[in-house]
Parts: C-alpha cells; sequence; structure tokens
C-alpha cells in the first residue's frame, strides 16, 4: 500500500500550524509534509516532530511574498540573490528537521531568460542540497490555478530537469495538476517514475479529496505499488467539510487493500 503524509498546509487546518502535528498522528499519519514551514522556529517544528514520532518528508523553498501573488521566484532574473539566500534557509531547516526533499516553484514567468534563469538556480541549489545530502524537486502547476507559472507539463520539467543535469534534482508529480494540464496519469507515472520523487494527489475539479472527482483512485492508488513506488504519496487537498470526516477515504482505501 502506498505510504501517505499528511500536508499540514491544508490538512487540519481547524488548528494552529503547531497543533496540527498531534492531530495528524492521532487521525494515523506516521509522516508529514509543510508548503512552507518559516513561520515556526527550527526548534518548535523539530519538538513536534519528536513528540509525536513523525518524520518530515517534504518542504518548498522559500517562495517569495506568496500573499503579494508571488509563486516562487526560482525563474526571476532580478531575484537571483534572494534565491539563493532562500536555498541555505530550506536547507538548514531541511537538515534540522531531517527533512530528505526540497520542492522549487519555479514561478510566474515566460520565455528564453526565465528559462535561462530557473537553469542556473536550480544547479546552484542543486550542488547546496547534494552538499547536504538532500533531493531537490521541481512541480509542474496547472495554468487555471496559477495562470503564467512557468513550469505547467511533466515533459517540460523533465526537460528542465535534463538541462540541469544534477543527479539530485527530480520530478515532484502532482496529479491534481496534471490531470487538469494533461490527464493520463497512469502512463506518466509508468513512464518517468525513476525520476519521480514525491507524488502529491487531490481530486478535481475543486482539489477536494480522492473519489470527489474525477480522477480514479481506486486504480490510480493501487497502480502505485504495481509500478513499486516506494515514495509517500502526499495528501495535499482541500477538505469538503473538515479533515477528519474528509480521510474518510484514505480509511476506505486501507480497508480495502487489507481485505
Amino acid at each position: 500500500m502506498p505510504k501517505f503524509s499528511a500536508n499540514l498546509s491544508m490538512l487540519f487546518t481547524e488548528v494552529p500550524l503547531l497543533e496540527r502535528f498531534a492531530a495528524a498522528a492521532r487521525a494515523g499519519f506516521a509522516a508529514v509534509e509543510i508548503q512552507f514551514p518559516y513561520e515556526c522556529s527550527i526548534d518548535a517544528l523539530r519538538a513536534r516532530l519528536l513528540e509525536n514520532n513523525l518524520q518530515l518528508v517534504l518542504h518548498n523553498l522559500p517562495a517569495g511574498n506568496w500573499s503579494s501573488g508571488d509563486r516562487g521566484i526560482a525563474c526571476l532574473p532580478d531575484r537571483r540573490a534572494e534565491f539563493r539566500a532562500g536555498v541555505e534557509l530550506a536547507v538548514r531547516y531541511a537538515v534540522a528537521l531531517g527533512c530528505p526533499r526540497l520542492n522549487c516553484l519555479a514561478g510566474v514567468a515566460s520565455g528564453r531568460e526565465a528559462r535561462d534563469t530557473l537553469i542556473d538556480n536550480l544547479r546552484f541549489a542543486a550542488r547546496v542540497l547534494a552538499d547536504a545530502g538532500l533531493m531537490l524537486l521541481i512541480e509542474p502547476l496547472n495554468s487555471r490555478d496559477v495562470p503564467g507559472f512557468f513550469l505547467t507539463r511533466s515533459q517540460q520539467a523533465l526537460e528542465i530537469i535534463d538541462a540541469v543535469s544534477a543527479p539530485n534534482l527530480l520530478l515532484q508529480f502532482d496529479a491534481y495538476h496534471m490531470q487538469i494540464m494533461e490527464g493520463d496519469l497512469a502512463l506518466t507515472l509508468q513512464r518517468h517514475l525513476e525520476r519521480i520523487g514525491h507524488i502529491q494527489i487531490a481530486d478535481t475539479p475543486g482539489r477536494h479529496e480522492p473519489g470527489t472527482g474525477e480522477i480514479d483512485f481506486d486504480s490510480l492508488l493501487p497502480w502505485l505499488d504495481e509500478m513499486s513506488y516506494s515514495g509517500w504519496v502526499g495528501c495535499e487537498y482541500r477538505p469538503r467539510t473538515n479533515t477528519l470526516e474528509g480521510l474518510e477515504w484514505l480509511r476506505r482505501f486501507q480497508q480495502r487493500v487489507a481485505s
């Protein structure tokens, strides 16, 4: 059965961030991920992980000013220094918290200069992360939710990965975003599994729980086992009502696999 991590930026939001660790553990999760942990101190986060016997499996690099519309800064030529400082901060958090992988959001831009900047920044980040024993990820997002985002398709992201040519740079595959942009999820996962470092799930439309939309998760999740995917599957969705009620899909899936 796939290993599921709870994305604490989207699940258990009924309570403040530091209280979500205990809520995730009570719900049966052994691992969590956070989009941006930087509002909390390393010591506070480490304490919550240890208290609840949880592993932090993913967080993002700093992505600029989110409330002002930034969705990453890695492809923005005039913000290279800010990006590189963010890499250093993210690595400090990841090493201290035992988090093995960091995701880089490219940002909203287009054109050759943006592509060249992204490749150059990813080469820098990959070197810094490699020195710390960490994996770097890039993630395509759908253009409906994030108009103008630089990376929008799996193949485009893989071409960037090829251009960077760093062994610790892999693809973060979000089923919600890629269903909107390209569909054919199972075949894409099969073709590129060895280049995928993390998978996230949500259904579409709405970015709600699996089983609330058009994606056939009853087939897709067992397919991951058939392909021997050994990584984590991040539950990064917006509960339609509340988190615990929304987790009924996971309980049903686990019961079906166990029977």
